[in-house]
């Protein structure tokens, strides 16, 4: 999943954090076969992902492109390396670990057996 990485590939588009943690959402709960129903669990899951992800984890950064959190052009070479050794790679950093974190929660809330 590291081609996520700079807003998709380099580009500056949505938060490879944020792609990476629907990706697994749809790994996990999507059908293996053209037979197989989809599991209504990875909808609602994803829903929260992405309210969780703009609300409380980039709430401070303007949206959820990698160009309004990183701040860079992921094509100009020396903007690319700066980045690498500033605090917004650190807080770059803090976005993944706590959307991986969330993710963590969902799939532990799916294997909890349900009330009867």
């Amino acid at each position: 999943m590291g081609a996520f990485g700079g807003g998709l590939g380099g580009n500056g588009e949505v938060c490879g954090a944020v792609v990476g943690a629907l990706a697994v959402l749809g790994l996990r709960f999507s059908r293996s076969s053209e037979e197989e129903k989809e599991d209504p669990k990875m909808w609602a899951y994803t829903r929260e992902v992405l309210e969780r992800f703009q609300t409380e984890i980039v709430k401070n950064h303007g949206g959820i492109l990698c160009r309004e959190i990183a701040r860079v052009d992921w094509k100009d070479r020396e903007q690319a390396r700066a980045f690498y050794k500033s605090e917004t790679a650190l807080e770059c950093g803090r976005i993944v670990g706590d959307t991986a974190v969330l993710v963590g929660e969902l799939l532990e809330r799916a294997m909890e057996p349900k009330a009867v």
